[in-house]
Protein backbone atom coordinates (compact mmCIF):
# COMPACT_ATOMS: atom_id res chain seq x y z
CA UNK A 1 0.00 0.00 0.00
CA UNK A 2 2.79 2.51 0.99
CA UNK A 3 6.34 2.45 -0.68
CA UNK A 4 8.82 5.16 0.52
CA UNK A 5 12.26 4.79 -1.19
CA UNK A 6 14.99 7.20 0.05
CA UNK A 7 12.58 10.23 0.52
CA UNK A 8 13.55 13.73 1.44
CA UNK A 9 12.26 16.79 2.18
CA UNK A 10 14.23 19.99 2.16
CA UNK A 11 12.05 22.95 2.81
CA UNK A 12 13.35 27.03 2.57
CA UNK A 13 13.51 29.19 4.97
CA UNK A 14 15.26 32.93 5.77
CA UNK A 15 18.43 30.90 7.58
CA UNK A 16 18.34 28.47 4.76
CA UNK A 17 17.35 24.89 4.12
CA UNK A 18 15.54 23.02 6.71
CA UNK A 19 16.13 19.16 5.68
CA UNK A 20 12.96 17.89 7.32
CA UNK A 21 12.94 14.45 6.06
CA UNK A 22 16.24 12.76 5.54
CA UNK A 23 16.17 9.45 3.52
CA UNK A 24 13.22 7.69 4.41
CA UNK A 25 12.72 4.09 3.60
CA UNK A 26 9.34 3.08 4.45
CA UNK A 27 6.94 -0.49 3.38
CA UNK A 28 3.42 -1.05 4.61
CA UNK A 29 1.29 -3.95 3.30
CA UNK A 30 -2.25 -3.04 2.61
CA UNK A 31 -4.46 -3.62 5.53
CA UNK A 32 -1.95 -2.55 8.11
CA UNK A 33 -2.35 -0.31 10.67
CA UNK A 34 0.91 1.76 12.11
CA UNK A 35 1.29 4.34 14.06
CA UNK A 36 3.94 7.28 13.87
CA UNK A 37 5.47 8.36 16.76
CA UNK A 38 8.62 10.92 17.66
CA UNK A 39 9.15 14.33 19.03
CA UNK A 40 7.72 17.09 17.63
CA UNK A 41 9.60 18.76 14.87
CA UNK A 42 10.82 15.05 13.88
CA UNK A 43 8.72 14.84 10.52
CA UNK A 44 5.88 13.06 11.33
CA UNK A 45 3.75 15.35 9.91
CA UNK A 46 5.71 15.73 6.61
CA UNK A 47 5.79 12.08 5.65
CA UNK A 48 2.36 11.57 6.15
CA UNK A 49 1.88 14.94 4.04
CA UNK A 50 3.84 13.06 1.16
CA UNK A 51 2.08 9.93 1.92
CA UNK A 52 -1.33 11.69 1.43
CA UNK A 53 -0.01 13.22 -1.89
CA UNK A 54 -0.89 16.94 -0.05
CA UNK A 55 2.98 17.44 -0.25
CA UNK A 56 5.85 16.75 -2.78
CA UNK A 57 9.46 14.97 -1.60
CA UNK A 58 12.34 16.70 -2.69
CA UNK A 59 14.02 13.57 -3.79
CA UNK A 60 12.83 9.83 -3.17
CA UNK A 61 10.41 7.37 -4.59
CA UNK A 62 6.72 7.82 -3.03
CA UNK A 63 4.80 4.71 -4.30
CA UNK A 64 0.93 4.44 -2.44
CA UNK A 65 -2.18 2.57 -3.52
CA UNK A 66 -0.56 1.65 -6.78
CA UNK A 67 0.03 5.36 -7.89
CA UNK A 68 3.45 7.12 -8.22
CA UNK A 69 2.70 10.05 -6.96
CA UNK A 70 6.03 11.55 -8.49
CA UNK A 71 4.08 11.12 -11.71
CA UNK A 72 0.88 12.87 -11.15
CA UNK A 73 0.23 16.27 -11.53
CA UNK A 74 -1.66 18.37 -9.16
CA UNK A 75 -5.92 17.39 -10.84
CA UNK A 76 -3.99 13.46 -10.66
CA UNK A 77 -2.92 13.94 -7.11
CA UNK A 78 -6.78 15.31 -6.40
CA UNK A 79 -8.22 12.05 -8.14
CA UNK A 80 -6.00 9.76 -6.39
CA UNK A 81 -6.95 11.55 -2.60
CA UNK A 82 -10.07 11.32 -3.76
CA UNK A 83 -9.88 8.03 -4.78
CA UNK A 84 -7.79 5.89 -2.42
CA UNK A 85 -7.27 8.64 0.83
CA UNK A 86 -9.19 9.72 4.13
CA UNK A 87 -7.97 11.67 6.61
CA UNK A 88 -8.38 12.82 9.77
CA UNK A 89 -6.52 15.77 11.53
CA UNK A 90 -6.69 17.02 15.40
CA UNK A 91 -8.91 19.54 14.32
CA UNK A 92 -12.04 18.96 12.71
CA UNK A 93 -12.25 20.84 9.60
CA UNK A 94 -16.26 20.84 9.27
CA UNK A 95 -17.84 23.71 7.06
CA UNK A 96 -19.79 25.83 10.17
CA UNK A 97 -22.36 26.28 7.89
CA UNK A 98 -23.00 22.87 7.03
CA UNK A 99 -25.04 20.08 8.36
CA UNK A 100 -23.25 16.77 9.66
CA UNK A 101 -24.90 15.34 6.67
CA UNK A 102 -23.90 17.65 4.15
CA UNK A 103 -20.39 17.71 5.37
CA UNK A 104 -20.28 13.79 4.87
CA UNK A 105 -21.79 14.25 1.98
CA UNK A 106 -19.49 16.81 0.54
CA UNK A 107 -16.84 14.53 -0.82
CA UNK A 108 -19.11 11.96 -2.35
CA UNK A 109 -20.71 14.81 -4.21
CA UNK A 110 -17.22 15.85 -5.58
CA UNK A 111 -16.69 12.35 -6.95
CA UNK A 112 -19.71 12.32 -8.80
CA UNK A 113 -21.76 9.76 -6.46
CA UNK A 114 -25.49 9.92 -7.39
CA UNK A 115 -26.26 8.58 -3.80
CA UNK A 116 -24.05 10.87 -1.79
CA UNK A 117 -26.68 11.97 0.76
CA UNK A 118 -27.76 8.13 1.40
CA UNK A 119 -24.10 7.34 1.94
CA UNK A 120 -22.89 9.42 3.94
CA UNK A 121 -26.14 8.94 6.03
CA UNK A 122 -24.75 5.22 6.36
CA UNK A 123 -21.43 6.71 7.16
CA UNK A 124 -22.90 8.82 9.96
CA UNK A 125 -25.13 5.87 11.37
CA UNK A 126 -21.85 3.50 11.53
CA UNK A 127 -20.38 6.36 13.92
CA UNK A 128 -23.39 6.75 16.24
CA UNK A 129 -24.51 9.90 14.57
CA UNK A 130 -27.85 8.76 13.03
CA UNK A 131 -30.14 10.88 14.86
CA UNK A 132 -27.41 14.14 14.21
CA UNK A 133 -27.54 14.22 10.61
CA UNK A 134 -29.46 17.30 10.49
CA UNK A 135 -27.22 19.55 12.96
CA UNK A 136 -24.57 21.74 12.58
CA UNK A 137 -21.14 21.73 13.86
CA UNK A 138 -21.57 24.26 16.71
CA UNK A 139 -24.23 21.93 17.92
CA UNK A 140 -22.19 18.71 18.46
CA UNK A 141 -20.13 18.32 20.81
CA UNK A 142 -16.29 17.80 20.04
CA UNK A 143 -16.48 13.88 20.23
CA UNK A 144 -19.29 14.13 17.62
CA UNK A 145 -17.45 16.28 15.67
CA UNK A 146 -14.40 14.34 15.54
CA UNK A 147 -16.82 11.14 14.66
CA UNK A 148 -18.91 13.23 12.11
CA UNK A 149 -14.82 13.91 10.18
CA UNK A 150 -14.43 10.05 10.71
CA UNK A 151 -17.47 9.41 9.09
CA UNK A 152 -16.91 11.86 6.16
CA UNK A 153 -13.19 9.99 5.74
CA UNK A 154 -14.76 6.84 5.73
CA UNK A 155 -18.08 7.60 3.71
CA UNK A 156 -15.69 7.23 0.37
CA UNK A 157 -14.62 3.83 1.64
CA UNK A 158 -10.10 4.58 1.28
CA UNK A 159 -7.86 2.08 0.92
CA UNK A 160 -5.63 4.52 3.17
CA UNK A 161 -6.56 6.21 6.57
CA UNK A 162 -4.31 8.79 7.55
CA UNK A 163 -5.11 9.95 11.20
CA UNK A 164 -2.88 12.64 12.39
CA UNK A 165 -3.50 13.18 16.61
CA UNK A 166 -6.78 12.59 16.10
CA UNK A 167 -7.66 12.43 19.51
CA UNK A 168 -5.54 15.66 20.39
CA UNK A 169 -8.58 17.81 21.57
CA UNK A 170 -10.61 15.30 23.09
CA UNK A 171 -10.67 14.68 26.64
CA UNK A 172 -9.76 10.65 27.77
CA UNK A 173 -12.88 9.21 27.53
CA UNK A 174 -14.18 10.86 24.31
CA UNK A 175 -10.59 10.24 22.64
CA UNK A 176 -11.20 6.31 23.61
CA UNK A 177 -14.07 6.09 22.35
CA UNK A 178 -13.36 8.17 18.41
CA UNK A 179 -9.96 5.36 18.79
CA UNK A 180 -12.39 2.00 19.00
CA UNK A 181 -14.73 3.66 15.84
CA UNK A 182 -11.44 4.39 14.35
CA UNK A 183 -9.93 0.94 14.78
CA UNK A 184 -13.26 -0.92 13.88
CA UNK A 185 -13.82 0.77 10.82
CA UNK A 186 -10.24 0.46 9.63
CA UNK A 187 -10.88 -3.56 10.09
CA UNK A 188 -14.36 -3.39 8.89
CA UNK A 189 -13.84 -2.10 5.22
CA UNK A 190 -10.31 -3.48 5.44
CA UNK A 191 -8.55 0.05 5.17
CA UNK A 192 -4.33 0.39 5.74
CA UNK A 193 -4.11 3.02 8.58
CA UNK A 194 -1.50 5.29 9.16
CA UNK A 195 -1.87 6.98 12.81
CA UNK A 196 0.46 9.76 13.85
CA UNK A 197 0.24 10.12 18.23
CA UNK A 198 1.57 11.24 21.27
CA UNK A 199 0.39 8.35 23.37
CA UNK A 200 2.62 5.54 23.57
CA UNK A 201 -0.41 3.09 24.83
CA UNK A 202 -2.52 3.89 21.48
CA UNK A 203 0.53 3.36 19.12
CA UNK A 204 1.16 -0.20 20.84
CA UNK A 205 -2.55 -1.10 19.84
CA UNK A 206 -1.49 -0.83 16.28
CA UNK A 207 0.55 -3.46 13.94
CA UNK A 208 3.60 -1.74 13.71
CA UNK A 209 4.74 1.24 15.46
CA UNK A 210 7.68 3.34 13.90
CA UNK A 211 9.63 6.11 15.70
CA UNK A 212 10.53 9.11 13.96
CA UNK A 213 13.99 11.28 14.87
CA UNK A 214 15.63 14.10 13.63
CA UNK A 215 13.98 13.18 10.05
CA UNK A 216 14.90 9.93 10.02
CA UNK A 217 13.38 5.97 11.23
CA UNK A 218 15.19 5.33 14.25
CA UNK A 219 12.78 1.85 14.99
CA UNK A 220 10.08 0.00 12.97
CA UNK A 221 8.86 -2.31 15.70
CA UNK A 222 6.00 -4.97 15.77
CA UNK A 223 3.69 -4.99 18.42
CA UNK A 224 2.44 -8.53 20.40
CA UNK A 225 -0.47 -9.32 18.67
CA UNK A 226 -2.63 -9.26 22.02
CA UNK A 227 -1.96 -5.61 22.37
CA UNK A 228 -3.52 -5.06 18.46
CA UNK A 229 -6.80 -3.28 18.85
CA UNK A 230 -9.33 -5.29 17.51
CA UNK A 231 -12.58 -3.30 19.04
Amino acid sequence: MIDLDTVHLTLPSQAGPVHILKGIDLRVDGGETVSVVGPSGSGKSSMMMIVGGLERQTAGFVHVADHDLSALDEDGLARFRRENVGIVFQDFHLIPTMTALENVAMPLEFAGRRDAFDRAADALDQAGLGARLSHYPGQLSGGEQQRTALARAFATRPKLLLADEPTGNLDGATGEHVMQLLFGLCRDHGSTLMLITHDMSLAGRCDRTVELVDGTIRADRRAATAARATA
